[in-house]
């Protein structure tokens, strides 16, 4: 049986440093069936938690406000990392944004290793902002910074 981790290994710990593309999971508050959303706002805030900011109105603060349950699924560092725990809510709005987001971090519970049997993740997946590449890059600071005052 494979031993339960409670905490980022380092090579997850250090993928986790910058702006990712990750998965997360919640629970629906409205069906009670899953729900996933892409998220890029995250970083490790330490390696027992994960912080992350999406819009105000989104479903997923609803839906971890109703059940903290939560899994965030990255594929980074080799392989493709569950990581289960629960959402806390740390601010409704983080300040220094021009829109309100709101701040959760994840108190990981258990971290697994999800690839599948005899394979390695060669490259991690890429995406680009299809808007305005410098206001791209200024918002993305300013939530960062702003996450990591909160």
């Amino acid at each position: 049986m494979a031993e339960t981790i409670t905490l980022l290994p380092e090579p997850l710990f250090a993928a986790l440093q910058k702006e990712s593309f990750a998965l997360l999971s919640t629970i629906d508050f409205e069906s009670g069936a899953p729900s996933m959303n892409a998220i890029s706002w995250l970083y490790a805030k330490e390696s027992g938690t994960v912080r992350f900011a999406v819009d105000q109105r989104s479903r997923i603060v609803s839906n971890i406000k109703q059940n903290p349950q939560l899994n965030l699924t990255f594929v980074g560092a080799g392989s493709v990392h569950a990581i289960y725990g629960n959402g806390r809510l740390v601010t409704d709005a983080l300040e220094g944004v021009p829109f309100k987001l709101a701040c959760f971090d994840i108190d990981i519970s258990v971290v697994r290793d999800a690839m599948f049997y005899g394979a390695r993740i060669s490259s991690a997946p890429e995406y680009e902002k299809t808007y305005d590449k410098r206001a791209a890059e200024k918002l993305d600071n300013q939530v960062f910074e702003a996450m990591k005052k909160a």
